[in-house]
């Protein structure tokens, strides 16, 4: 299950107190220092349970966090300080595999023989050695190219509430992105419900994706501890690819809300004073800590999309305004739109990327972006004038504003590969330059040969000139 650098014991002591996840462990000698694993034995026939140390109590006792189910632990129960911190496993035999937080595998494989074992906490990369993000990841999806591109080697999120479309959206990133993408792609699963697991591993099996796939998980089901865990664990194994083997990394995480609730869960456990809106008061902190280790150094990149779940639709809320500050591209997705059936919901107004700029994509994609957002904004203005008076009172000049933006909210609507099953509709992937072009010619027409209606669910528009003939 767990692999040690040094098997030396340092201390033997007692359980004290259980209080649901959380151990209270007395030591004889002195307590061993944080983030240090302890094995609590249960009893004969009873495997041990590891506990990851979060305080120092005393100079001889400690308070951990259980990463296994406590049943059958009984109050005295012998635990072991094995001097060492918890390990993941790291090499190339990964690919292809779904495996824990402790590298046993979940895909119904052999055991894994790992070409080496590294401690799951560790420090970001100095800011001498990172090197800055200057090149677009192109996704093959419309909105997210033109209107907040993401950087290769950064840090990108996809906000929004429940049923939106993130998981939906994550899949079809790893569906258009794995195949063409040169370097490996790791999935983290934080809090993932084994449904969404299941079908993520199975669709890239049938992607034909899988081989340079690695797929972890800390489940549903799973403790606190292992949820809050498996996003340090899953960093180290794209570490590794990065500085040992200099490959570049697609960091795929869903979802970093849940990271943030195994702290809250574990932070109260602790014993911790909570803090704005009930969420644990070292929140910026451990926030920080996983998201300063995703950086780009000479060696490669590591390039991180992360699904946020933003709870009741409240884009000020604690947890979602600490993960904006560490993010490089911001993609907000609407429940407006999904209600509207405008898939995907993203926001072309709310969304946001630090590489929108001439310098780095060009003049003319700056441009476009920004007339097609110009374009979405003043017919947003328009809305209430409509709805009140009729698209009949409006100027000639508003009037194609409006048409253009309908058609333009349609033309970024994409059929996913991933929902082909569903929708009867085959999966679109469209290029930087087959967007710029479709944008191009909606934003310059004077007026439109064809309805609304044949803009949805469309690739290009060399797509829709062919299907009407």
């Amino acid at each position: 299950m767990q692999r040690n650098a040094r098997e030396t014991t340092v201390s033997h002591g007692r359980v004290t107190a259980i209080r649901g996840a959380v151990v209270d462990v007395a030591f004889n000698g002195n307590a061993p220092p944080i983030h240090s694993l302890l094995t609590v034995h249960r009893g004969e026939g009873a495997p041990p349970v590891p506990v990851e140390v979060q305080s120092l109590t005393g100079a001889r006792s400690v308070r951990g966090l259980a990463l296994e189910a406590m049943r059958g632990m009984p109050l005295g129960a012998a635990a072991t300080a094995t001097g060492d911190a918890l390990h993941a496993p790291v090499g190339p035999t990964l690919l292809g595999r779904m495996i824990d937080l402790f590298g046993r595998p979940l895909d119904g494989g052999a055991p894994l023989e790992p070409e080496g074992w590294r401690p799951i906490h560790a420090d970001p990369p100095p800011l001498s050695a990172r090197r800055p993000a200057e090149e677009i990841f192109e996704t093959g999806i419309k909105a997210i190219d033109l209107l907040c591109p993401i950087p290769r080697g950064a840090k990108a999120g996809l906000f929004g509430g429940a049923g939106v479309g993130k998981t939906v959206l994550i899949t079809e990133l790893i569906h258009n992105t794995a195949a063409g993408h040169g370097g490996v792609s790791l999935f983290c699963g934080i809090g993932e419900r084994s449904r969404e697991a299941e079908e993520l591993w199975r669709e890239m099996r049938e992607a034909g994706v899988l081989n340079r796939t690695i797929l972890m998980f800390g489940q549903m089901n799973e403790s606190p501890g292992v949820r809050f865990l498996i996003g340090h664990a899953a960093l180290t194994v794209a570490e590794y690819f990065r500085d040992t083997r200099r490959r570049d990394v697609l960091l795929l995480v869903d979802n970093i809300f849940r990271f943030v609730q195994a702290g809250a869960e574990v932070s109260g456990q602790l014993g911790r004073m909570p803090s704005r809106v009930g969420y644990q008061p070292t929140l910026a902190t451990e926030i920080a800590a996983l998201e300063e280790r995703i950086a780009s150094t000479e060696a490669g990149a590591i390039t991180s999309i992360q699904a946020v779940y933003v709870p009741a639709d409240d884009f000020t809320d604690p947890a979602a305004t600490h993960i904006f500050g560490h993010l490089t591209a911001s993609i907000v997705l609407s429940r407006k739109r999904a209600s509207e059936g405008l898939y995907p919901a993203i926001d072309p107004l709310r969304s946001v990327s630090s590489l929108l700029s001439p310098a780095v994509v060009g003049a003319r994609h700056v441009r476009v972006a920004r007339a097609v957002r110009q374009t979405l904004a003043e017919y947003e203005e328009l809305k209430d004038i409509i709805a009140m008076l009729g698209i009949e009172e409006l100027a000639s000049a508003d009037r194609l504003t409006v048409m253009r933006a309908r058609r333009l909210e349609r033309f970024l609507t994409q059929p996913f590969f991933t929902t082909e099953a569903f929708t009867g509709k085959p999966g679109r992937a469209v290029t930087l330059e087959e967007t710029l072009e479709g944008c191009e010619a909606i934003l310059g027409a004077e007026r439109f040969d064809h309805a609304e209606a044949d803009y949805y669910m469309i690739g290009t528009l060399e797509e829709m000139e062919s299907r009407n003939g």
